[in-house]
């Protein structure tokens, strides 16, 4: 990170941030997400990626790229999104999270050195290249595209205008005012609900869940395709007393969004042993109450991948992996077996 006494050179690629205010004595407080972090000149915030300089706040990553690739969709995941489609996806640095147990940690929690630079132009262009292998859009992942705040704005207003279709793979801690001017040119958003419970929210990741889930519900009533991932983490989030009280949360935004129970592995400063598989089952079988859409990601068996039709039971799209085969679907997404509708229109 430069140092207060760097050139202002060191400065010019920075983009000044959309949402913060100033509190004097140079000081400013940052207005992005629900930690509204209050920072002195030459300080960051909780992300590390937005910065004071001379009463001013700036965001150090814009154009930033730690990864670029063209991914299945289901890797992000989405299942019910274009399903069997791949996406251009695109992270920097930088997480207004500290999940400890966070697999992407070397471009979370601090800026990697081989970074590149491009602008939203170029990735518009790269995204609409790769449009004859299948690609449908860009897909904002790896990192925490709400940190990437100004640059995911700006390309998604341009891919917006090419016919691309946008999406956010987010941890969902953003304030009101940026995702409700972010939010016209999203698709579909991915979002970790990582707890139903502060003390492990705030203690191993560095936030609360109910702004998680107030995102989760902004979006899906702003029509975006919204799907759910929890990662289950022994001793940490899996008493199924509280998973059935995040179920029924869901289930009363909506039945049909797609919910993935994932399983978790050791990583960065976790330790703890992999989630057994039995419990995902049983914690499968419990979300099956209230919700028509429950995938089990991490275990690699189509039996908990493929999608069936709440109404009649049968298989409509089955998932082998990232091998995905439509069989029971028609055009307007709909069951051939009962008309249920599976699929919302796109």
């Amino acid at each position: 990170m430069s140092k207060p006494e760097d050139s202002m050179e060191e400065f010019i690629k920075l983009k000044e941030a959309l949402f913060y205010k100033q509190l004097g004595d140079n000081t400013v407080q940052c207005g992005l997400c629900p930690h509204n972090c209050v920072i002195k000149e030459n300080g960051v915030g909780v992300c590390k990626v937005r910065r004071n300089i001379g009463g001013r706040l700036y965001t150090m990553n814009y154009g930033e790229i730690s990864s670029i690739a063209l991914d299945p969709i289901e890797k992000k995941p989405l299942f019910h999104f274009y399903p069997g489609s791949s996406i251009i996806s695109v992270g920097t640095w930088g997480c207004n999270f500290k999940c400890q147990f966070c697999q992407n940690w070397e471009i979370s929690q601090q800026r990697p050195p081989y970074v590149k630079r491009i602008t939203p132009d170029d990735l518009v262009d790269i995204a609409l290249e790769y449009m004859h292998e299948g690609n449908l859009g860009i897909a904002y992942t790896y990192s925490e595209p709400i940190v990437w705040y100004e640059f995911v704005y700006d390309a998604a207003k341009l891919a917006k205008v090419r016919n691309l279709k946008n999406v956010l793979v987010t941890n969902g801690y953003i304030n009101d005012e940026p995702f409700d001017e972010l939010i016209p040119y999203i698709d579909a958003m991915n979002i970790d609900l990582k707890a139903f419970n502060n003390e492990f929210y705030q203690k191993v990741c560095g936030g609360r869940y109910e702004h998680v889930l107030r995102t989760i519900e902004k979006a899906y009533k702003a029509g975006v395709h919204v799907e759910v991932t929890t990662l289950v983490v022994p001793g940490g989030n899996d008493k199924l007393d509280e998973l059935e009280e995040e179920f029924k949360a869901l289930a009363e935004i909506s039945k049909d969004i797609p919910l993935h129970l994932s399983r978790y592995h050791p990583a960065y400063r976790y330790s703890v042993p992999a989630t057994k598989v039995d419990f995902l089952l049983e914690a499968y079988k419990l979300a099956r109450k209230y919700l028509n859409y429950v995938y089990l990601g991490n275990v690699w068996d189509e039996r908990y991948e493929s999608t069936y039709c709440p109404k009649c039971g049968n298989v409509v799209i089955i998932r082998r992996g990232y091998d995905v085969r439509i069989v029971n679907l028609d055009e307007e997404g709909r069951c051939k077996v009962c008309n249920n509708q599976i699929l919302k229109k796109l």
